[in-house]
């Protein structure tokens, strides 16, 4: 199961330090905690996370211009704000500066909880999607797996990229040739095996560091996994 990582963006200690032992509750959340604007900025400039939550009312800088200033920064995971003001002009506000849902105070866990795993769904099947596998940002929409040492670009064909992407949803566990076949190429497709196996060899000349080597790509009995997830 892979870990998704939250910045959660609060100055109210109290409540933050709930909201986090909530979600550490959960074996698919690590929850990353910062009281300023400042230092949630400073922390993404170095760190990667999989969704924000932040709150309007911050001390140093309003949510919704800290949300502009992460949207600025080619940041594109999901934003959730909270807010005490529950005005439709409000909600409009922080939407327009790029956030993708507002949760109102006070709010229940289970409520905030059902937004998290909705919006984290919603992203995965969106164009801004990107993953992490092994040294690669794995980027479906662009066909693109980038290095993370040097920025390095290698290009996916279509059929690549959608084998990669259903195999990242697998989350290390094996997928058998015949469900492969049947989701890249189709159900009806008349495509044999071997039309797989050359597709997943090429796919491992491209992505592993090593011939012969396959840590990434690993063949299992009667189909293939993905190592290196996130986790």
């Amino acid at each position: 199961m892979a870990v998704r990582k939250i910045l959660l963006v609060d100055d109210d200690i109290d409540l933050r330090e709930t909201l986090a032992e909530q979600l550490a509750l959960y074996e698919d959340f690590d929850t990353i905690e910062q009281g300023t604007a400042r230092d949630a900025l400073e922390f993404l400039d170095t760190e990667k996370v999989d969704m924000i939550i932040l709150d309007v009312g911050l001390p140093d800088i309003d949510g919704r211009e800290l949300c502009k200033r992460i949207r600025k920064k080619g940041i594109t995971v999901p934003i959730i704000m909270l807010t005490g003001m529950d005005s439709d002009a409000d909600t409009v506000i922080g939407l327009d500066a790029g956030a993708n849902d507002y949760v109102y105070k006070p709010f229940s866990f289970t409520v905030l909880l059902a937004r998290i795993r909705a919006h984290f769904r919603q992203y995965e099947q969106s164009e801004d999607a990107v993953f992490d596998l092994g040294p690669y940002q794995f980027q479906p929409s662009a066909k693109t797996l980038v290095v993370n040492d040097n920025g390095k670009k290698i290009r996916l064909t279509e059929k690549e990229t959608s084998i990669l992407k259903y195999l990242y949803k697998a989350q290390g566990s094996a997928v058998s040739r015949d469900e492969l076949l049947a989701e890249v190429w189709g159900y009806n497709s008349g495509v044999t095996t071997h039309t797989l196996e050359t597709h997943i060899y090429r796919l491992r000349q491209k992505i592993e560091a090593e011939q012969n080597i396959d840590r990434i790509l690993v063949t299992e009995q009667g189909g293939y996994s993905l190592k290196g997830i996130a986790a």
